[in-house]
């Protein structure tokens, strides 16, 4: 068996990711091997993996190391260490299926074979940290918009429960989506263009035992997804060019977690959604990434 890694910069990371999964489609391995550095890793038999030309043409100007190795006979061992459970605020853990269930009172189960990782990215991590935030605290108006009809594909009314309805905009594996059920937001809708990603995101819901509506989407054609409270981790191209839709179809989301930009893009992009009358109400950062709370008045 054969690791095939490439290091890149923080900054460059989620594009980068988004040119190799074009590579290797079946999932990506993600570790952070420095403060400002993210290792992306595929295994595979000889033959099965990117080509390295391929793989440096993804990376582009963002490459710092492309490596092949041969992987010792305990290799799925030693891979499983690199993905340990991330426990916040002592009351949500999410784990890999080989850790033993976490001690606070919501544990979370993400097999990273699946998809990008169990959450441990400062940008999920952050939404996470939002969400717990706002589990403790009351939900926005009924009154608010709700988007496009996504809730029920029958076109009945949809019924809010718990925190109110939750749009996971761009979901990947589903942890937020997943986490957001658990904490009490019904009813709960996850979100993403790669039919891969549905496909974990409804596995990682069956196997945390919780009820969410999947589904493909494609954030630049479809109409604009919106709901009482939506988590978009996205690329701050992807945030804008939602917002700028949400504004020219006039839908107004609750509030919005928006995160999966850099610390020096938050300003810009909440600045896109002024003109929805949301305004930054907090912000988290984790090494050189931001996460903000957008929400009316």
């Amino acid at each position: 068996m054969l690791r095939l890694a490439i290091r890149v910069r923080d900054e460059d990371a989620e594009i980068v990711l988004a040119e190799i999964l074009e590579l290797a489609p079946s999932g990506v391995e993600e570790v952070q091997v420095s403060a400002d550095v993210v290792e992306y890793a595929v295994y595979g038999a000889p033959g099965e993996l990117p080509a390295l030309p391929d793989l440096t043409a993804a990376a582009g100007g963002a490459l710092i190391e492309v490596s092949t190795r041969e992987l010792p006979d305990d290799w799925d061992t030693r891979w499983r260490a690199f993905h340990r459970p991330l426990v916040l605020a002592g009351r949500l853990t999410v784990r890999p299926p080989w850790e033993p269930a976490g001690e606070t009172p919501i544990d979370i189960v993400i097999d990273p074979a699946q998809a990008f990782g169990t959450g441990a990215h400062h940008t999920t991590r952050l939404c996470l940290e939002l969400l717990l935030e706002l589990a403790g605290a009351s939900p926005p108006s009924e009154s608010a918009a709700r988007g496009d009809g996504l809730w029920d594909p029958g076109g009945g009314p949809r019924a809010a429960g718990g925190l109110g309805e939750l749009v996971d905009l761009g979901c990947g594996s589903g942890v937020l989506a997943i986490a957001a059920a658990k904490l009490g937001f019904s009813p709960v809708l996850a979100l993403d263009h790669d039919p891969l990603s549905v496909q974990a995101a409804e596995a990682n819901a069956a196997r945390n035992g919780v009820a969410l509506r999947v589904a493909r989407h494609d954030l630049r054609r479809d109409p604009p997804a919106a709901g009482a409270t939506v988590a978009a981790n996205l690329l701050a191209p992807l945030l804008s060019t939602w917002a700028q839709r949400l504004v020219r179809a006039d839908v107004v989301p609750g509030r919005i977690i928006a995160s999966g930009l850099l610390a020096n893009e938050a300003d810009a992009v909440a600045a896109e959604f002024v003109p929805l009358g949301l305004r930054e109400s907090a912000r988290r950062l984790g090494g050189e990434w931001a996460a903000l709370l957008l929400e009316s008045g």
